[in-house]
């Protein structure tokens, strides 16, 4: 379908890759990735035909289609979502009106007869094939289903897109290009404005997307989950793998332990060599044979180790002063937009050291809350902070609040204060700004290199509570993992807005979700989240959900007893377990259902097949009458 050969492209003098060569076919799902800066969108647009590259070829088979989905985006005013949406039906665009046309006419001639009316009847009959054949009659269905997918609702569509900010804008972009069935996608870090629920729907579309994808992301379990090659820029060469990213990286490295073992018995051999030449140089009877030794030598293809780039960040976020056990202490707080109505009687209590993660669909008011905490909007309700808080805020737009015209030297300088300003170079060079780099203007550097500068504003101020909103965002899957490691290792308290799945893993012991203008609590981190999440939309349909179960408990919760809502609590533990049990054994038993059904003779050869699968249903079922039970028993509590 594509073919990249001996391709290079350089930057002021500078390779940032020189002579990769790599083929795409369809069915293939890239994962393009490297350090920020390595040239990864850089080689989206030259494989897009907008950027020019020095040397080497690109060839492709005729009519192939490319869409390209780049981080800056152009919008036409006065546009509904649906009508920007159906701009990616260029071809359908211009058959509908050349039908509106022809039906004018038919509209406005009387003479049946004559040839003219005759030919534009053919021409309808033609216009209306072509219509038929390019998904005419499908298109405005299938675009609502891709936009909802993505997490807009029906009373979107008719709003305009200067409405929306940018990240939905972005996602109206995305709901373009999927619609238009390319050939060959390409993908700039399309989840960095997605929410969880719209991440697991695209990465179901792409999984069963027939033609080739090429992704850049950051995002470790998207790529997992999606791709099935990786391709790497390191250091101006490409490693090109048929594996995800994780199962990449294993076995990269499992090579790269061969190349220096070899490298080492081949170095040996050398050595030996050497040494020989030395003692026969020093006899002539022995010189011809010192010869063929250096010939011998000078034949030897030397192994080369690939080199890897292991540069990355060092963080470390000290706290400042032991504050009181209640951090935040939230009562009532709502919050409206105009007619918006994002929070309405949100009531929370943030304890010492807890470590949260706020999560739910965009507009849902995770980060207007974090705002509320930090006193940066208005709102209605009491917000309290504790004794000796004190509050570090990283915002989801924090690189833009750097001033452009600055250096990264004066960025630092100009926030730091007496105590920490001989401090400000050996901090940056812990953000890899090191040597010239401090001189650099804000204004050129990379959405990585920002978010890095921005992190390492932060630590100038004193803190104690880190309230993080989408602080991943464009970071390096490196530089990703020091900042969880960082997060991990802080002692003080953290409210995290994220829909990096990968990075919230074992990152915080609760999960609050945002919908409906309330939030809900969920203890434990964000696979407990999602396991629960997904068992609750499967129950929707029976009305028998934990949630169903909380409310009729809240409604009567001034009648119960004190002993009925410890019972009732406990109910729902069980329930909650239960639930669990039940979703991990209907997942075994489909994974074994699809083993039965691709290779039937050796799935049944196993040992002890039959009874271990009949023990999980039997299991299954058991788990399923406790369910019931249970779920009676708090419909009698009521």
């Amino acid at each position: 379908m594509l073919n990249i050969h001996n391709l290079s492209v350089s930057f002021q003098g500078d390779y940032l890759f020189e002579k990769i060569t790599f083929q795409l076919g369809a069915g293939t799902r890239v994962g393009l990735v490297g350090k920020n800066g390595a040239g990864k969108s850089t080689l989206l647009k030259v494989i897009s035909g907008e950027q020019e590259y020095d040397e080497g070829a690109i060839a492709m088979d005729k009519e192939v289609s490319i869409g390209f989905l780049k981080q800056d985006i152009d919008f036409v005013m006065g546009r509904t979502v649906l009508e920007e949406s159906y701009e990616a039906f260029v071809e359908i665009k211009a058959l509908e009106k050349q039908l509106e046309k022809i039906n004018t006419q038919l509209a406005e001639r009387t003479d049946y007869e004559s040839e003219g009316y005759h030919q534009l009847m053919v021409d309808l009959n033609e216009v209306q094939h072509q219509y038929e054949i390019h998904g005419g009659y499908n298109y405005q269905g299938e675009t609502e289903r891709i936009l909802l997918g993505l997490g807009f609702q029906r009373e979107d569509f008719d709003k305009a897109t200067d409405t929306f900010s940018g990240g939905w804008r972005m996602r109206i972009e995305l709901a373009k290009l999927l619609l238009q069935n390319n050939d060959i996608l390409l993908l700039d870090e399309p989840t960095n404005h997605l929410d969880i629920e719209s991440i697991l729907w695209l990465e179901e579309f792409l999984t069963g997307y027939p033609g080739a994808v090429v992704v850049v992301s950051h995002d470790k379990m998207f790529l997992d989950n999606v791709t099935n090659r990786t391709i790497e820029i390191s250091l101006g060469k490409i490693y090109d793998y048929n594996k995800p990213y994780s199962k990449y990286l294993v076995q990269r490295e499992e090579l790269r332990e061969q190349q220096l073992a070899s490298q080492k018995n081949q170095q040996k051999q050398i050595e030996q060599t050497e040494k020989l030449i030395e003692k026969f140089r020093a006899k002539a009877s022995k010189a011809t044979m010192a010869q063929s030794l250096i010939k011998k030598l000078d034949k030897i293809d030397r192994i080369e180790v690939d080199e890897d780039d292991n540069s990355v960040m060092t963080l470390n976020f000290p706290v400042s002063v032991t504050p009181g056990k209640v951090v935040v202490e939230a009562e009532k707080i709502s919050k409206n937009y105009d007619e918006k109505q994002v929070l309405k009687n949100v009531s929370l209590t943030v304890e010492r050291d807890s470590k949260i993660a706020f999560v739910g669909q965009n507009g849902q008011g995770k980060s207007t809350l974090a705002k509320i905490i930090v006193n940066e909007i208005p709102h209605g309700g009491v917000l309290k902070l504790g004794h000796n808080v004190q509050i570090a805020y990283f915002a989801q737009n924090q690189a833009e609040y750097l001033d452009g015209s600055k250096t990264v030297l004066d960025t630092m300088i100009d926030a730091a204060n007496e105590k920490n300003r001989s401090k400000v170079r050996d901090i940056l060079g812990s953000f890899l700004f090191r040597g010239e780099e401090v001189d650099k203007y804000v204004r050129v550097l990379s959405g990585g290199e920002r978010n890095r500068l921005a992190l390492a504003k932060l630590l100038l101020q004193p803190f104690n509570v880190l309230v993080m909103d989408e602080p991943t965002n464009h970071l390096d899957i490196k530089s990703k993992n020091v900042l969880k490691d960082a997060l991990k290792n802080f002692e003080g308290t953290l409210l995290l807005v994220s829909h990096d799945r990968d990075f919230l893993q074992g990152l915080t012991d609760k999960v609050y979700e945002f919908k409906d203008h309330k939030i809900k609590e969920y203890l434990g981190d964000i696979d407990y989240f999602l396991e629960q999440r997904n068992l609750q939309n499967l129950r929707e349909a029976e009305k028998r959900t934990v949630i169903a179960s909380e409310g009729s408990s809240k409604e009567s919760s001034g009648k119960q007893s004190y002993e009925n809502q410890k019972k009732f609590k406990s109910l729902t533990n069980r329930l909650s377990k239960t639930e669990a049990n039940i979703n991990k054994l209907e997942r075994e038993i489909k994974a074994i259902d699809v083993e039965l059904a691709i290779n039937y003779d050796q799935t049944i050869a196993k040992p002890n097949f039959f009874d271990s699968y009949q023990a999980k249903k039997d299991k299954l079922s058991e788990q399923m009458e406790q369910w019931e039970k249970i779920t009676l028993q708090l419909e009698e509590l009521g």
